[in-house]
């Protein structure tokens, strides 16, 4: 039996019904990032895709941040070169898992989401932010770089000059600002966190209910939208509809449209 505390695993992950939730354990230092933290990301993705039972994902953070990004008092303690290349990319390894893993994620955040925290967060597909939470690229302000991909993801998402201020001026943003620039789907005002939690599990299920193959397909294409001329999309989303009308779920839901009912699908 291991001798951990709970205080001292990285990441907790927890099933509650069809939704995996993965929560950086890391309060004592505002959830900052760690390799550990990393490994046991990328591994719990893994299983997530692997999982049949799992059709959504969510992401966030133990106690009142989400995360604050790199953890400065291990920086100092200093790292060799090799040490330093492979805690930079576990977090591009990281970032990577959830922008191609073929179910849905969503980012709750809880807090404060800076640095690889604020990159993480724009890998997944959603991000929900409690009324308070801030999220922020500091890294120009102290001579780092950006990670995660957001270079390519930023732009995509807010366009290119919104993308230059943020990433260039190191400004924090609230998260009514964060819906306004289309960054942040949601900005959720709850009393607490379990209310906040219970409002993003309820997002979750919504993503959960459907197709999962329509689903993995939805955002296979979507993610790579400005890298097809529009003839491509239309060949790639004439294959995906072909696939999935060969499915038992295409039959259920057209059944369950008939019927009137709820479908059920079973991810075959």
């Amino acid at each position: 039996m291991s001798c951990e505390t709970l205080e001292e695993i990285p990441l907790l992950v927890e099933q509650q019904e069809s939704v995996l939730w993965l929560k950086i354990n890391r309060p004592h230092r505002l959830n900052a990032v760690s390799q550990a933290l990393y490994d046991q990301l990328c591994g719990a993705l893994d299983q997530a895709e692997k999982n049949a039972d799992i059709r959504c994902v969510v992401l966030t953070g133990v106690g009142r941040a989400f995360c604050v990004g790199a953890d400065m008092k291990a920086h100092a303690a200093g790292r060799t070169a090799f040490e330093r290349r492979e805690y930079l990319r576990g977090e591009q390894a990281v970032c990577q898992r959830l922008f191609d893993l073929p179910k849905p994620v969503v980012a709750a955040v809880n807090g404060y989401a800076l640095g690889a925290g604020a990159e993480m967060a724009l890998a997944a597909d959603f991000m929900l932010m409690q009324a308070e939470a801030q999220w922020g690229l500091p890294e120009i302000s102290i001579g780092a770089f950006i990670g995660g991909g957001v270079s390519w993801l930023l732009p995509a998402r807010v366009g290119l000059a919104r993308a230059k201020a943020l990433v260039m001026l190191g400004e924090r943003i609230s998260a009514p600002q964060a819906v306004e620039l289309g960054l942040a789907q949601r900005c959720i005002a709850a009393s607490s966190a379990e209310a906040f939690a219970a409002e993003v599990q309820a997002f979750a299920l919504q993503l959960a209910s459907k197709a999962p193959l329509s689903m993995a397909l939805a955002k296979q294409h979507l993610n790579r939208a400005g890298q097809r001329h529009f003839e491509d999309a239309l060949v790639a989303e004439l294959e995906g509809m072909m696939f999935c009308s060969s499915t038992r779920d295409w039959q259920e839901g057209v059944d369950a449209f008939s019927q009137k009912r709820a479908p059920r699908f079973s991810g075959c």
